[in-house]
């Protein structure tokens, strides 16, 4: 497979002093993760009705095991509070938020109009190798 390039300069991941420790803690408590079954293959406990409408175009987030809710929003809290989120304009929100979890694995969440849904970052995705650098070195 091609690795997928992206060329949104919304999908960078903002200095490393773009929020201090309370700048981000207050983003944390403002921002929502909500989920989305068009991510799923496996229900697990969000509740979506139906319970997985996974889309060919969409990545898995599940697709290596199953990620519980209380789990997503604690790698989406994570990744605010380590500061890995795209820059934004004051008094808004990123558009993507990006987390790591226990065994390596990349995660990106991204906004829609409900709050924001995450997935696994598929290998063929250059931006796993960047935020999983990032992550390190943060």
């Amino acid at each position: 497979m091609k690795v997928r390039e992206s060329n949104d300069p919304k999908r960078r991941v903002a200095p490393s002093d773009r929020l201090d420790e309370t700048g981000r803690a207050e983003l944390a408590m403002r921002l929502s993760y909500v989920g989305s079954a068009l991510h799923k293959t496996r229900p697990g406990d969000y509740g979506f009705q139906p319970p997985v409408n996974p889309r060919a175009t969409k990545s898995i987030c599940d697709g290596g095991r199953t990620v519980l809710r209380s789990e997503a929003q604690a790698l989406f809290r994570q990744g605010i509070m380590k500061g890995m989120f795209s820059d934004f304009p004051d008094y808004s929100q990123p558009k993507f938020v990006w987390s790591v979890d226990a065994i390596g694995e990349a995660y990106e969440a991204k906004i829609d109009r409900t709050g924001y849904h995450g997935y696994r970052l598929e290998e063929e995705d250059n931006m796993r190798y960047v935020v999983l650098k990032e992550w390190e070195r943060r």
